[in-house]
């Protein structure tokens, strides 16, 4: 049974932000910084949040939650903001959403939760129609150690790591729910669709 309780929310805002140009945790997205938006849809569905960022903490101070640096230096990816966020956590799960999916779902965590717990597995990760979502995940919080070994081999990437454990894959039908925005251009595009759903009045809500 999902326990919203037992989960904290973690937001990846710990990359460059290359393609964007600027922290695109920050950026405008409809007279609100992006990550406003993903915050709202996250909160909900756990019992508190964290953001994992390597940005100036002040930036950030206007959000109502913790914000945790890497411990490891050399920005290693999502990995190292999810150790890092191991070691503040004081819940038995860990729901992590990057900073740049504003659409995601507001049932996320309960199904990627209820699927970990029946399977009795350590990570729980979201797959759409067309491809693995491994930036969208609830995993157990006693997986530092295997964490650090993985960067400590100069390892990164998200869905190796869960390969090495008991990982099961969620299916979601809905793919939009899960778009990332990386760049000017996806930003300006999102923003267009959010317009037009207000006026059409098919708002997505979940």
């Amino acid at each position: 049974m999902a326990d919203a309780a037992s989960v904290t929310g973690i937001i990846l805002a710990g990359g460059k932000s290359s393609r964007m140009g600027c922290d695109k945790a920050l950026v405008m997205l409809r007279g609100r910084p992006m990550v406003a938006w993903v915050m709202d849809r996250l909160q909900p569905q756990v019992q508190s949040l964290m953001l994992n960022t390597n940005a100036e903490v002040g930036d950030y101070a206007r959000f109502s939650c913790p914000v945790i640096a890497d411990l490891l230096a050399g920005y290693r990816g999502p990995l190292a903001g999810l150790h890092a966020s191991m070691e503040q956590a004081r819940t038995p799960l860990l729901a992590c959403v990057p900073c740049d999916a504003p659409l995601l779902p507001n049932d996320l965590v309960a199904r990627l939760q209820a699927a970990l717990t029946s399977a009795g597995a350590d990570v729980a990760v979201a797959k759409t129609p067309i491809s693995l979502q491994p930036t969208f995940f609830v995993c157990r919080n006693h997986l530092g150690k295997s964490i650090e070994e993985y960067l400590g081999e100069g390892r990164y990437a998200l869905k190796h790591w869960m390969a090495r454990q008991h990982c099961i894959e969620v299916a979601f039908d809905d793919e939009a729910a899960f778009s990332n925005v990386n760049t000017p251009d996806e930003l300006l595009q999102l923003d267009r669709q959010m317009t037009a759903a207000i006026v059409t009045g098919t708002e997505r809500s979940g």
